[in-house]
């Protein structure tokens, strides 16, 4: 079932974080010192500016406010000059779709004219938000539909904070003013599983997780954060400092020989090379335990030996695999395992002391599926032709 999209609550823009020579500075994605940085250079007094801070935010992240006018214990006089010089502005919806099994996928336009895809999966016990770090992606993993749009650009803390914000005011979950506090969260999780690789986009992604997570704000625990990487080795140790969410990585091969092909990056850091600083991880970012993300592909990595093969690489590391049917695309080169391998497989590794849950395939009638997030216009602008070339990398 697809909805036409709605208004959500106000009509806004996205401008990058430096605005034109004149324009007005977006507060969304700024870190609390960047925002006191930026109200102090503004003319903000600097006795004044922590306080400043602390007011505005609780607006902007606790109410969802997007009107200076209404921080309303905020001198009239200092509110109009908040609003001559700053904005509060999120992505635009262009199109908002929603599956028969509750999913929903937000095409989002960002600066530029450029859109990515956002998806909040409703569970029993949580709310799941899948948000986006990069407009297209560099890896070209060969299973993976993102990966056939290339790389346009990296967002800003801003866009990715933003997505959160869209979707919250879709789900209405922002508190009511003089309400009855209500602890429920509809998006309860975030994942950094969409469109690109969120470790080549690392200061923006640490940026915007710093915001999510203050207490202050949106309030997500780091333990409802996972942050999910092809294996860019470098930057696995100073997510961990820096950001200390939890990680998953996309495994899905037990081999150089099948990883090199499905997640090109292996033939940078290969995966003694990915495993060795995975390691340490659980103990840098004080995380219980790695996801490993396994997608199953027929006849290429969803053998009895590779499951043997899995356990043996991931031996000593705290760890849970994710086991994930092949989500299909046009043109893709690659089929879904049977479901009778795939609990097989998931056997082996449970028999071997590991979490194994193999997880339900959710959005796939609106393309909104693990690995099948790809711009519409990107999509609408090429043949199915095109698409397959692309994928057979020809």
């Amino acid at each position: 079932m697809t909805e036409a999209t709605a208004p959500i609550t106000q009509d806004v823009l996205t401008l990058p974080r430096k605005p034109p020579e004149g324009g007005r500075t977006n507060l969304v994605g700024l870190t609390r010192d960047q925002l006191r940085d930026a109200l102090v250079a503004a003319g903000t007094p600097e006795r004044q500016a922590k306080m400043r801070v602390g007011q505005i935010w609780q607006w902007i992240y606790h109410w969802g406010v997007r009107d200076f006018a209404q921080m309303t214990n905020l001198a009239k006089d200092y509110r109009a000059f908040l609003a001559e010089r700053f904005e509060i502005a999120v992505p635009e919806v262009v199109t908002r779709q929603v599956s028969d099994d509750g999913t929903r996928k937000y095409l989002l336009r960002i600066a530029g004219g450029h859109e990515v895809e956002t998806v909040y999966i409703p569970e029993e016990t949580r709310g799941t938000l899948c948000i986006s770090s990069q407009v297209g992606c560099t890896l070209t993993c060969s299973f993976c539909h993102t990966g056939t749009q290339k790389l346009v650009r990296n967002l800003t803390a801003a866009e990715i904070v933003g997505q959160v914000m869209v979707a919250r005011d879709d789900l209405g979950e922002w508190p009511v003013q003089g309400a009855p506090k209500d602890e429920t969260r509809l998006v309860s999780n975030v994942v950094l599983m969409g469109m690109g690789e969120p470790l080549y986009n690392f200061e923006n992604v640490r940026d915007a997780m710093k915001v999510v997570m203050d207490g202050e704000g949106i309030s997500l625990s780091r333990r409802r954060i996972t942050l999910s990487t092809s294996g860019v080795v470098p930057e696995i140790a100073r997510a961990a400092e820096e950001i200390g969410c939890l990680l998953a990585v996309s495994f899905h091969a037990t081999t150089d020989e099948v990883r090199d092909r499905l997640v090109p990056i292996n033939k940078r850091w290969n995966i003694a090379a990915l495993l060795a600083a995975l390691r340490d991880y659980p103990r840098l970012s004080n995380s219980e335990r790695i996801t490993f993300e396994y997608v199953m592909l027929k006849g290429v990595n969803d053998s009895d030996a590779d499951a043997r093969r899995l356990v043996r690489l991931i031996q000593g590391i705290p760890a849970k695999i994710n086991l994930i049917p092949f989500n299909e695309w046009p043109g893709s080169p690659y089929e879904r395992s049977d479901w009778e391998r795939i609990e097989a497989f998931a056997d082996i590794i449970y028999k071997a002391g590991y979490a194994s849950p193999i997880r339900t395939p959710r959005g796939e009638d609106i393309m909104a599926a693990c690995g099948q997030l790809k711009s519409a216009t990107e999509r609408e602008r090429k043949s199915r032709a095109q698409i397959e070339a692309e994928a057979r990398g020809s």
